[in-house]
């Protein structure tokens, strides 16, 4: 997610050698964590938010099939999850809100539900032995619309004037379809999208094809790989849409509100040389699509790193089309295990935008920093670590985005450019599709450079307060 931090590598480059794929990492399994009995729980067992994802399974895929008319706000939905059991299940919970359900069925049984805030709780006809592949399938409706999140701002289902701008960080997945909301849990997605004739639904992945009749348009998306449910979407709009191949293959689909084309025009033509630098850097990208929404939709104020297709709710900057690309390495293929390590996400985002700049005849990372550095002690930068920040709105606070990249360029200074860079390229292939906490990377910066670097994160990343400088 983008937020307003100030920001201000040739070298870096020359000292990055070639990429190279690594293995992919494994999937998480939210539904082991808090688990009792054979009942999973309500939650993943997060404490920032604990009621989102669920215990008891892992869903490998979502099939979504939508149809939305944006003059009625009305959205008909139905969700098939194929999902495996990581405990014998009597009853398991998928996180819902505000939509009417009119049926369950796991594995085309008739299933018994009921709504408990949030919560949908479902128990099948037979009890579901641990290891079993299961499918569970939801019909819904409603209108849907966002939830607001502790800093004021709307997450998930957020109608638009001529659609809905559809961004889920960190709880608004549970607006518009049922999930096992927790990034710890990374599934495959088909998105099956009809709307009125003249309004496109763009969704993640690739474009697999588009079909009008009587009035209407279905749009086929296909995600292949892994994702966690808040950095889905199916944006709605009336959209002026790109569609081209890179050089290295990439399908781009990008698709801009005609009253922000003039100003994204621009920005957007950067889009391939943006990945193909931050590849150099970070490895090779990790999706087989990518492109952009760019949305007309002044109440949202904010970007959002959807995945292979950032969000952007009016003409984006450089600035951030640089760091929501990052987050397609840094956060979206490596995600969070828990929510207080978003430092992971947005001090890697925002700290390839001082890259992009330093490399690209902005100011240099340095600068950067010494501008941030020169706050005084008593400055909001200051006021809680980017490591374990607190829930609420202090998960997209400046902490978090600019002195987590000062945590960064300290780790830079303290190893060197060579060392630094083999570090993220090493951290992007080693937890590739999978999942990374800030234990591992600390873990991983001391064994690719020899240094003990404990002294060094407590300091700029766990303590309350401005630092001292070494």
């Amino acid at each position: 997610m983008a937020a307003t931090v100030p920001v201000a590598v040739a070298a870096l480059l020359a000292a990055a050698g070639p990429a190279a794929a690594g293995p992919a990492g494994s999937t998480g399994s939210a539904g082991s964590s808090g688990t009792t009995g054979s009942t999973g729980s309500a939650g993943a067992g997060d404490p920032y938010f604990p009621l989102a994802g669920n215990g008891g399974y892992h869903v490998s895929r979502y099939d979504l099939t939508l149809a939305y008319d944006p003059k009625t706000r009305h959205l008909e939905g139905t969700a098939v999850l194929t999902a495996r059991a990581t405990q014998r299940l009597t009853r398991f919970d998928l996180d819902l809100k505000g939509l009417k359900v009119t049926g369950v069925t796991v594995d085309h049984h008739k299933a018994a539900h009921r709504r408990d805030g949030q919560e949908l709780v479902v128990t099948p006809r037979t009890a579901l032995r641990e290891g079993r592949e299961f499918r569970v399938t939801v019909t819904y409706n409603g209108v849907p619309g966002p939830v607001t999140d502790p800093d004021g701002s709307p997450d998930g289902w957020i109608p638009t004037d001529d659609g809905a701008f559809v961004a889920g960080e960190p709880q608004g997945a549970m607006t518009w379809f049922p999930a096992n909301n927790h990034p710890e849990d990374k599934s495959s997605y088909d998105f099956t999208i009809t709307v009125p004739q003249g309004h496109t639904a763009v969704a993640n992945g690739v474009l697999r094809g588009q079909r009008t009749a009587h009035g209407r348009t279905t749009f086929r998306w296909c995600q292949s790989e892994p994702m966690a449910a808040y950095l889905a979407t199916a944006t709605v709009g009336k959209f002026k849409v790109e569609q081209y191949t890179t050089r290295d293959g990439l399908k781009v689909y990008n698709a801009v509100d005609p009253r922000e084309a003039a100003k994204a025009a621009p920005v957007l033509k950067k889009l391939p040389s943006v990945l193909e630098w931050e590849s150099r850097l970070f490895g090779p990208y990790p999706y087989r699509a990518a492109g952009s929404v760019v949305d007309h939709a002044p109440k949202v104020g904010y970007a959002l790193e959807t995945q292979t297709r950032p969000l952007y709710d009016s003409a984006p900057d450089l600035a951030t089309l640089v760091h929501e690309s990052a987050h397609q390495w840094f956060g979206d293929s490596v995600s969070l295990t828990r929510w207080k390590d978003i430092w992971l996400n947005e001090g890697f985002a925002t700290y390839a935008e001082w890259l992009y700049a330093e490399q690209h005849g902005g100011p240099s990372a340095q600068k950067a920093f010494d501008q941030l550095y020169a706050r005084p002690a008593g400055d909001g930068l200051w006021a809680y670590p980017p490591g374990d920040p607190g829930s609420g709105a202090k998960i997209f606070g400046t902490p978090v985005y600019a002195r987590g990249a000062m945590v960064l360029h300290e780790l830079r200074r303290a190893v060197g450019d060579r060392t630094f860079l083999r570090i993220l390229r090493t951290w992007a292939t080693e937890h590739r599709y999978g999942h990374g906490t800030t234990a591992q990377f600390t873990a991983l910066a001391e064994r690719e450079s020899g240094k003990d670097l404990k002294s060094l994160f407590h300091t700029w990343l766990l303590t309350k307060g401005k630092p001292k400088k070494a």
